[in-house]
């Protein structure tokens, strides 16, 4: 599968509706919920990069975040749960 399969067939949330003390609950919500291999796109008014960290201090090695936009006015990332090693 390419990148841009796996971008088109990811859930597609934007949180730029939702006011700012809900975006990270949600997120980090649905981050708990992503099986193994599973990924979404997140879709922000800024650039999401401070819940980058957040998300490294809970869970350490255990996602990957590809930008797949990068303003100025709409932020796309992708966050997905890694697959288990053996």
């Amino acid at each position: 599968m390419t990148d841009a399969t796996a971008a088109s067939t990811a859930n597609v949330v934007d949180v730029r509706s939702l006011v700012p003390a809900q975006r990270h609950a949600k997120i980090f919500q649905l981050v708990n919920e992503l099986a193994p291999g599973a990924s979404f796109i997140l879709v922000n008014d800024h650039d999401p990069k401070p819940l980058y960290y957040q998300l490294e201090a809970e869970y350490p090695k255990q996602f990957s975040w590809t930008y797949r936009e990068r303003g100025p006015e709409v932020w796309r990332v992708e966050i997905g749960k890694l697959a288990q090693t053996a």
